[in-house]
């Protein structure tokens, strides 16, 4: 199995001052890493002030679709452990441990270690400069530890606590966005229906040519929130005003990125209250609201860049709708735009066509 860490020996040992051809961006998805913003003024919201914290995760959902969460409730010792155990698995273990949790490539997102996130032939798709581990955890009947690192000693049980806690979180920030927009505090929660977590940790190696590849290329994420750490490095960007923002790290902070159902329940409820229509809420799709609407409250397109000289490690806690939910639009909003689909169908389809964006939902017009 070749990753991005065996490419690195390769290029290490044979003293080789070029990336693999298949890690090599088209020029126009190229980072100029000479002309990027600075995304400092991304919000930041401190949690233990219920009041102004609605008020400010409104304002950051309408503008950014990302926001920073401070005084959030997760132990920041936790968060680092997290952190040091990621890092520790990819730096320290050799490959041939790494390969014992092997996922399976040829399905979309399988539990375990990997390279490839994206589906399709061996020449067809080209190659995020990363590593991952992922990690099933909720709901619990998903969860088997059985399949994550068993060193450190304590990384199984942190990885446990750490979804219990991320899922607290999440659950908590779904609430206070409801309540933005004035509606009950279990709106968007109902709408997702039960939550299906995993947990990506995601290693950069160094990389001899940065400016031609990524570590993880354009997209915003599918689910409904995402909560993601970094480490001291730095390296994820998001799109705003048309260019490409870096997101300062705030090692005691959490990221919470608004993914795509979100986008929908938001946007769907409020069209929903108005015109006070009995459908349940789990018929939802972020393309067709967001036209009827203008895209109030978007998700956040975000990136990953990579650089020359350290290593970097993120950690992403992904909250999604079950896949074998239904997405479509309310059928007395018609004629309807898009066409229904089952998640999993779209999930899969996000992996084997690659995000580029949004690029995904255009396949789904009517």
């Amino acid at each position: 199995m070749e990753t991005a860490s065996s490419r690195v020996e390769l290029i290490i040992k044979g003293n080789l001052p070029e990336v693999p051809s298949q890690y090599i961006q088209p020029p126009e998805a190229r980072p100029n890493l000479h002309h990027t913003g600075d995304a400092a003024s991304i919000p930041t919201v401190d949690l233990s002030t219920s009041d102004s914290a609605r008020e400010a995760i409104g304002d950051a959902c309408r503008n950014w679709g990302a926001f920073h969460v401070i005084n959030h409730g997760v132990p920041i010792h936790l968060l680092d452990r997290m952190r040091s155990l990621g890092l520790s698995f990819f730096r320290d273990s050799p490959m041939e441990e790494k390969l014992r949790y092997a996922c399976d490539s040829s399905s979309a997102a399988s539990e375990g270690y990997g390279s490839r996130m994206l589906l399709g032939t061996k020449d067809d798709v080209v190659l995020d400069w990363r590593d991952y581990f992922d990690h099933h955890t909720f709901p619990l009947s998903r969860r088997n530890p059985s399949r994550w690192p068993i060193h450190p000693p304590d990384y199984r049980q942190v990885v446990g606590q750490y979804g219990d806690e991320m899922k607290k979180l999440a659950q908590m920030l779904l609430g206070v966005i409801s309540e933005s927009l004035g509606l009950p505090c279990s709106s968007i929660e109902e709408a997702v229906g039960e939550i299906y977590q995993n947990i990506t940790v995601s290693y950069y190696p160094p990389c001899p040519q940065p400016e031609l590849t990524l570590g993880l290329q354009s997209h915003s994420d599918m689910g409904a929130i995402t909560l993601l750490i970094q480490d001291d490095v730095g390296g994820l960007q998001l799109y705003k005003d048309d260019q490409w923002l870096t997101v300062p790290p705030l090692s005691d902070a959490i990221l919470v990125l608004v993914a795509d159902q979100t986008e929908v329940s938001i946007l769907l409820i409020e069209v929903i209250e108005k015109i006070k229509l009995e459908k349940p809420l789990t018929c939802l799709f972020l393309s067709f609201v967001q036209i009827i609407t203008n895209g109030i409250y978007k998700s956040a397109q975000h990136r990953a860049v990579t650089n020359a000289n350290r290593a970097r490690l993120s950690v992403a806690t992904f909250h999604d709708p079950s896949k074998t939910a239904r997405i479509a639009p309310v059928s007395q909003l018609s004629p309807p735009s898009y066409k229904e689909v089952v998640y999993g169908q779209y999930v899969s389809s996000w992996y084997s066509k690659a995000p580029e964006g949004k690029r995904n939902l255009d396949a789904l017009l009517c």
